[in-house]
């Protein structure tokens, strides 16, 4: 099993993988999720009524605050120098399209990133509109794209 899993060492126990000897590469990744919300709360978003704030924007902060923290959040994140975070809301019929690319140049990629900053500003959404909405879901989180581009 352990061959099959790099976060496993030889007695299946796991471990950050080595990165050490890889070399320095330009690295990118870009996510998406969406979560559905009835028209009357995309109504109450649109017109920057709801209670908490500006729902789109606290959630695109948000999102940028949880790529920053994401080997904090899952233990075998390596902690990397990310050289760009945006992180997108969208208000489309139905709900908040949310999009995140991620930046860095390391010797490992950045998708753990890019899918947190997604996931977090989801669940802002949630928080922010969970007053006004009990039927609110959260949809597909996917990596769109993953580059990796030798230095």
């Amino acid at each position: 099993m352990s061959s099959e899993l790099s976060h496993l060492d030889a007695q299946d126990r796991p471990r950050m993988v080595d990165v050490t000897d890889k070399p320095e590469s330009h690295r990118l990744a870009v996510a998406e999720g969406f979560i559905r919300l009835q028209p009357q709360t995309c109504q109450l978003i649109a017109e920057n009524r709801i209670r908490k704030g500006n729902v789109l924007l606290i959630a695109e902060l948000a999102g940028v605050q949880a790529a920053k923290q994401t080997s904090q959040l899952i233990p075998l994140c390596h902690p990397l120098i990310l050289g760009k975070i945006a992180v997108s809301a969208e208000l489309l019929e139905g709900g908040v399209k949310i999009s995140a690319e991620v930046k860095c140049t390391g010797q490992t990629g950045v998708e753990m990133e890019a899918l947190t900053a997604v996931s977090v500003a989801l669940l802002t959404v949630y928080d922010m509109c969970k007053a006004v909405d009990k039927t609110m879901e959260i949809g597909t989180v996917r990596l769109l794209q993953k580059t990796k581009t030798p230095v």
